[in-house]
């Protein structure tokens, strides 16, 4: 039985950053199984992470907007030692994949560094200095308790980036069903959800005083995942549920969900299995299945398996029980998708860009496996 398999993208330069574009072909999945007939359109299920995602912040590492950002920085930055036992930039542009074969993250190889683009990383000083300005707090608005964070220079900035509002308003205006679920291992969430329900319930936010019109709940009770070697067990105030009843059980639940919501992944899981994918968040993916489609959007998803956040199962056969681990490289920018900060700062329609590349690359797959 043959899977989602690894799919070719070319990168993209867009404002000094490299992205996947998603232009070209991506493999099969299952064969004999059918392209979705015309019809409704597939509901969304969206997994997204918090830190480095849509906040650029980190209430648990005391991160302020520009820490958080140089940090960022210090992973799309490549290099490698020089046989002198130094470091040497191999490129003057940011990417979220290395620019060449033997090229390491400045982070992968030296680990957390505070004040990088102060000292090694001072070539992306200007960068850090201009998404800084990006996602500034609209000037001569006054701050908002939950919207809004002052940032180590005493300026306001945004929270929550203008980027993910942006997306539930372009995912609205055309008509999808979908829903949000918030996936971190931090403990943001219960004032991510918060801050988005005054958002979407009060029309809070200055750039965005229309999306109570989208009618979206907000679920405000934090659930959690924990795994263990037998399985996972999915919980959420009297909810549960649990993979020893079947993998389909917890695939059937997150399918179902409404409105936003979200979840408080297993950090210690993940760092038990040296944070590798087999440790990662679990995202249930069902090829076969014509009414929903899971994408999960995190910065932290790596086509290194070893080193990745997201554990994708793919269930194997038409309504069966059984699934296996898919790796990063198949599915990525099919229902996985590399947060890109920079560009999710820069540009009010990344996430939807994304999510588009995503439909689009996951049908081409489903009609080249029906062929």
């Amino acid at each position: 039985m043959e899977g989602f398999e690894d799919s070719g993208r070319a990168a993209e330069e867009h404002d000094g950053t490299d992205s996947r574009s998603g232009t070209e072909s991506p493999g099969t999945v299952p064969r004999g199984l059918c392209p979705s007939r015309p019809g409704p359109r597939k509901k969304l299920v969206l997994h997204v992470d918090l830190n480095n995602t849509i906040l650029v912040s980190d209430t648990v590492t005391g991160q302020g907007p520009a820490a958080a950002l140089d940090y960022f920085l210090s992973t799309v930055t490549w290099g490698k030692m020089s046989k002198h036992g130094r470091w040497e930039w191999l490129s003057d542009s940011t990417s979220l994949l290395p620019p060449c074969d033997d090229a390491v993250s400045y982070n992968s190889h030296f680990g957390r560094t505070p004040g990088f683009t102060s000292a090694a990383g001072k070539r992306f000083r200007g960068v850090l200095d201009e998404h800084l300005h990006l996602f500034r707090w609209p000037a001569g608005t006054k701050a908002d308790r939950e919207l809004s964070v002052k940032g180590e220079d005493g300026q306001l900035y945004h929270w929550i980036l203008p980027s993910f509002f942006q997306l539930l308003k372009d995912l609205a205006k055309e008509g999808r069903e979908f829903a949000v679920v918030f996936r971190t291992f931090g403990s943001d969430l219960p004032r991510v959800l918060s801050a988005v329900s005054r958002a979407l319930n009060e029309g809070a936010h200055p750039l965005f005083p229309d999306l109570p019109d989208l009618k979206l709940n907000v679920n405000m009770t934090p659930g959690k995942i924990r795994c263990h070697k037998k399985g996972a067990v999915l919980s959420r105030g009297e909810e549960r549920r649990s993979t020893r009843d079947g993998e389909r059980g917890l695939y059937q639940y997150l399918s179902s969900v409404q409105g936003v919501g979200g979840f408080q992944d297993h950090f210690e899981w993940w760092a038990s299995n040296t944070f590798s994918i087999r440790g990662g968040k679990p995202l249930w993916v069902d090829p076969f299945d014509q009414h929903v489609e899971h994408i999960f959007i995190d910065d932290n998803i790596r086509q290194n398996d070893e080193d990745t956040i997201v554990h994708p199962k793919v269930f194997l056969d038409p309504g069966g029980a059984e699934t296996r681990t898919a790796s990063t490289s198949e599915l990525y920018d099919i229902t996985l998708v590399q947060t890109d900060l920079l560009q999710a700062i820069s540009q009010p329609s990344y996430f939807t860009q994304r999510v588009h590349i995503c439909l689009e690359n996951y049908e081409r797959n489903l009609q080249q496996g029906a062929t």
